[in-house]
């Protein structure tokens, strides 16, 4: 049996690849594609299969779906006696399980999400292709919790890492290293150089998104707030701590203007970027996706944005202006607004510019996402807070917040 293998080309598809070579060693040819470059390859497959019968082959595609057209030309090939199996893991690729020859799960039997490499993984195992050992297993679940952010979660920086150094050298080389180590039969570790380059990477990382987080505009659309940055490299990583930055935002937009790609990510469990994807003809997971730099996401994201200033960072050496301090806080926006949170009976109130909203908060922290959100605003510095108290605390004609409420 020859075995061929079409799987992305990121840390999950290649490691689909890895277990592919530890199953059946030279019996498989493997080729990693991006996400355009799949369905043109499986064509090409399909017409050789077709004219030359390819009974003694089997196709595997991992980590990838195809269109539709490709959808019933396996379908075609698989009646015929052709065999083919498929195994995805994005929910954009749900509708595929209508067919007896794909398996698209989001999460594994026992509740975990699930990676491309873990379903393959399972798969291989299952069907006698290939023994567990502790290496592969602890490989398989290290790329498992990078692919679908659980690492961060729980902790486990050797995810990460793993991700760190599938960049930092050759796909080839990647492989080699992996098939080689996994195949040694004691447990996943790197290595001591591999220990020294990664430390480095990740200060490299450190600065890389230091940088980016000035860069970081905010959009609104379609009833979403977006943050939007062009980067090339750090995608994930830059996702996950804009994110953490700025939590008032819904996700993070990333744009690869060389590749013409945009990556999708957000750190709430109640926004869905797939469904952010799926508008410009994309998808992937609830929350990481992505799509093609298609005109309508040009002109949205790209020509949309240029005009618009980074966000400003929140004041970080303040001592008397302080979030969620009893005596309340000031924000500024670059409409010139000030903008005074401040506790009330349990609930928080905000002020601008002297007139307090009817609004009320439940927590700080959903007036901050309010102000952050509505206006742009910035935790201000102390002397724009001094000033505030001076204008509207400290005249004794003025009345109080909680009078202008009341």
């Amino acid at each position: 049996m020859k075995y061929h293998l079409y799987s992305h080309n990121d840390l999950d598809g290649v490691g689909c690849g890895i277990v592919a070579k530890c199953a059946f060693g030279t019996g498989v040819e493997i080729r990693y594609l991006s996400v355009s470059g799949l369905n043109a390859q499986v064509e090409r497959y399909l017409e050789r299969a077709g004219n030359k019968g390819f009974k003694d082959a089997f196709l595997f595609i991992t980590d990838l779906s195809v269109h539709e057209q490709n959808e019933k030309a396996i379908e075609e090939l698989v009646r015929g006696g052709g065999r083919v199996r498929l195994i995805d893991h994005h929910k954009s690729a749900l509708s595929l399980n209508r067919y007896e020859w794909a398996s698209v799960k989001v999460e594994e039997e026992d509740g975990r999400l699930a990676s491309a490499t873990s379903l393959f993984y399972d798969y291989l195992v299952r069907n006698g292709l290939l023994a567990p050992t502790q290496a592969l297993d602890e490989f398989v679940e290290l790329v498992r919790l990078y692919d679908t952010w659980e690492w961060d979660r729980l902790g486990k920086l050797e995810a990460k890492r793993l991700n760190d150094l599938f960049y930092m050298i050759s796909i080839d080389e990647f492989e080699e290293k992996m098939v080689e180590r996994l195949g040694s039969g004691s447990g996943f570790t790197f290595d001591e150089f591999e220990e020294k380059i990664l430390d480095m990477e990740d200060e490299k990382i450190e600065r890389y998104v230091r940088r980016k987080r000035r860069e970081t505009v905010q959009l609104f659309l379609n009833g979403e707030y977006a943050g939007v940055v062009h980067a090339e490299n750090y995608h994930s990583e830059l996702g996950n701590e804009l994110g953490k930055e700025y939590p008032h935002l819904d996700y993070i937009a990333i744009l690869n203007m060389g590749g013409r790609r945009m990556s999708l990510r957000t750190i709430h469990d109640d926004v869905d970027v797939s469904e952010v994807a799926g508008r410009y003809g994309g998808g992937g997971h609830a929350k990481a996706a992505g799509c093609s730099m298609t005109e309508d996401a040009y002109r949205q994201f790209v020509a949309g944005t240029f005009p618009l200033e980074p966000i400003r960072p929140d004041a970080f050496r303040n001592i008397y202006n302080l979030k969620e301090s009893p005596s309340g806080c000031v924000y500024e926006s670059r409409e010139g607004e000030l903008l005074y949170l401040f506790p009330l009976e349990k609930e928080w109130r905000v002020e601008i510019n002297g007139a307090v909203r009817e609004e009320a908060f439940g927590t700080f922290a959903q007036a901050e996402r309010y102000v952050k959100r509505h206006h742009g605003a910035w935790l201000a510095k102390d002397d724009a807070f001094v000033k505030h108290l001076m204008e509207f605390r400290r005249e004794a004609a003025a009345p109080s917040p909680v009078e202008r409420v009341l």
